[in-house]
């Protein structure tokens, strides 16, 4: 009985998430990973899965790799992270072990695992139930890597048995999103605009702020959704996922698919006319007022 996470090369939410797992039902935490990138974390065990037909990714090796490797050690979970390989090969992998794939959790409460519906208007708990093991995908920002337990584990060279005939495709270019004019994932200070602003024409007033801080402007998704900033500004879980040092949201009432995007920033401020608005349960700092009198004040003591 224990957790076994699948790491992708510069994902470790997947790693924080399982650490978490573990310590709620007591179990021993695994990884296993594809390349010799050992991660620096506490773990029982780390799993290299290596292989010459493993190299470059086809969903089929990789299904036939990790059946390989669950049937021999076990697991009661199995965590992925949601990207855009899992979901190619995991859904596979699942029906080969006979189980379902919960996709997309946002958080793992010992055996009730919560995903969202609607867009995120509703929160639905799925309770692991039956033979183990137990499949899910983690959603991008649900768990942060800083909060990763740090060790030296030793990794265990795992050769599953695989041959040509077995990989029906082949490899493809990894998936690779159009490439974006901003980058806001390299940015120190973020400051995003929500609905909260009304029209397109006080957009202007953010972009003050943004400029008297020396901050990038970015946005929810309704903002981008109306054509009032371009689409490469939004944060969420369909926009950028960003971790600035500074991140002032204004107008933003802190819908999930918005905070998974910016929950991993350093310190969080937020303006909100509405003191009971979820972002202030994220927030560092937070101003209950009408921004478009907290907002004038600040680009006032700025500039000052």
């Amino acid at each position: 009985m224990s957790i076994l996470a699948i790491l992708e090369k510069n994902n470790r939410e997947t790693l924080a998430a399982a650490q978490d797992l573990g310590k709620q039902l007591n179990l021993p935490v695994n990884a296993a990973i594809f390349k010799p990138d050992v991660p620096q974390a506490k773990l029982e065990k780390v799993y290299h899965l290596r292989h010459e037909l493993l190299n470059e990714y086809t969903a089929d090796g990789y299904t036939a790799a990790l059946e390989a490797l669950i049937r021999k050690v076990q697991p009661t979970v199995v965590l992925f992270p949601h990207t855009y390989q899992v979901r190619d090969y995991a859904p596979k992998l699942a029906t080969r072990l006979n189980r379902e794939l919960i996709s997309d959790v946002v958080q793992l409460k010992g055996e009730t695992m919560v995903r969202q519906l609607f867009q995120g208007k509703l929160n639905a708990d799925y309770t692991l139930k039956g033979e183990a093991p137990h499949l899910a995908s983690i959603q991008a920002g649900a768990y942060s890597a800083d909060q990763i337990e740090p060790g030296t584990p030793t990794p265990e060279i795992f050769e599953p048995e695989l041959t040509a005939s077995m990989i029906r495709t082949k490899p493809q270019p990894p998936f690779r999103e159009a490439q974006r004019a901003v980058d806001l994932t390299a940015a120190d200070k973020i400051v995003s605009v929500g609905r909260g602003i009304k029209e397109e024409s006080n957009i202007a007033l953010i972009e003050n702020l943004a400029k008297a801080m020396g901050a990038e402007i970015a946005a929810s998704r309704p903002i981008c959704d109306n054509n009032w900033l371009p689409m490469e500004r939004q944060v969420g879980s369909s926009g950028q996922t960003v971790a600035p040092k500074l991140y002032l949201a204004i107008g933003i009432s802190g819908a999930i698919q918005h905070l998974v995007g910016m929950k991993g920033a350093k310190t969080i401020v937020a303006i909100n006319k509405d003191p009971h608005a979820p972002i202030f349960e994220v927030a560092d700092y937070g101003i209950a007022g009408d921004l478009f009198e907290v907002v004038p004040a600040l680009i006032e003591e700025l500039n000052r």
